[in-house]
């Protein structure tokens, strides 16, 4: 094989970041490998003559050209931005996406560089992936994908879409592995400290902070269970506490946040009990007690489906300086 061309896609407003993170860890491998293995021909292209990356930095740009894979990278999703009004003024990056797919190449997005896929069209009748924090939001905006946030790398018919940020580098290594073998990819993960066998963003969701929906009534009962997060769950209790038949609070609960009260209440006990793991030394099974479960291997087993993780396994990775 000869040298694999890469091209970045450049705009206004995209992360610098993650414009160079892919061709960086590209030349580390092309030291790994050494002279005489097929590399790697990197460019940094883009339809304007001058782009100024978020934080302000000014970008040296070639226009674009044929390459075998096209990376677009994000941009900054600031308080407040008007996405639609982004999307629109990066109008001639959608053409160029949009060219380079309808050529039969391959197209990468790195975080929310998904919505300029979906805006281009690519992401219609594929499985794709973004920042877990904005997934719900790409899935709105684009009804006709198969968003599954829980991927960190999801490739469908030649369109790849990465979660967020450091996934690029989760792309790169399969990027690595297939055109320069594993053991290039494995070392190059080694030289560059980075994690090789990550699969999944779902140990790394926060839900507190996703826009908590519902109304008045379903904040109510949330905010209760958050406040007996250890007490043994009783709906006909929880129902009496509001007034209502247990029909009543079943319905509209669901009808104002699309899951059960026992669903939510779960969430919420794996979210204490990823704060105590990452911030105490108590055992996994006085954390399992402390939030309302008195079987530790029931809380482990349910721990590990909303994580992906064992607890043990979750506090290696997480655990924070309790100071």
């Amino acid at each position: 094989m000869g040298a694999l061309r890469i091209g970045v896609l450049a705009y206004p407003g995209c992360f610098a970041s993650e414009v160079f993170g892919v061709p960086d860890l590209l030349t580390m491998a092309s030291h790994v490998a050494g002279p005489g293995r097929a590399g790697y021909e990197v460019s940094i292209v883009s339809s304007r003559r001058r782009v100024t990356a978020s934080g302000g930095a000014e970008l040296a740009v070639s226009p674009p050209r044929e390459v075998d894979v096209l990376v677009v990278p994000g941009f900054d999703v600031a308080p407040g931005l008007d996405v639609d009004a982004k999307l629109g003024a990066l109008a001639p990056e959608v053409a160029v996406i949009r060219s380079h797919a309808d050529a039969g190449r391959v197209v990468v997005s790195i975080c929310v560089g998904a919505f300029l896929l979906a805006e281009a069209g690519l992401l219609n009748g594929r499985r794709a992936t973004t920042c877990w924090l904005l997934a719900d939001e790409l899935g709105r905006r684009c009804p006709g994908a198969d968003v599954r946030p829980e991927h960190l790398v999801v490739t469908d018919k030649g369109v790849t879409t990465t979660a967020a940020f450091s996934a690029m580098y989760d792309f790169a290594l399969g990027l690595i592995r297939e055109h320069s073998g594993t053991e290039v990819a494995r070392t190059t993960a080694r030289v560059a400290l980075l994690d090789d066998a990550r699969s999944s963003q779902t140990p790394y969701v926060d839900v507190g902070l996703l826009p908590r929906p519902g109304s008045d009534f379903s904040r109510r009962v949330m905010r209760r269970l958050d406040q007996n997060l250890a007490e043994r769950y009783d709906l006909a209790t929880l129902s009496d506490t509001f007034h209502v038949s247990t029909r009543t609070l079943l319905r509209r609960f669901a009808d104002e946040t699309g899951q059960s009260p026992l669903e939510y209440l779960q969430l919420s006990r794996v979210r204490r009990a990823r704060h105590l793991l990452e911030t105490t030394d108590r055992t996994v099974a006085a954390i399992a007690t402390a939030v309302g479960y008195r079987d530790p291997g029931t809380f482990a087993a349910l721990f590990a489906r909303h994580t992906g993780r064992r607890p043990r396994d979750y506090r290696a990775t997480f655990r924070r300086n309790a100071e």
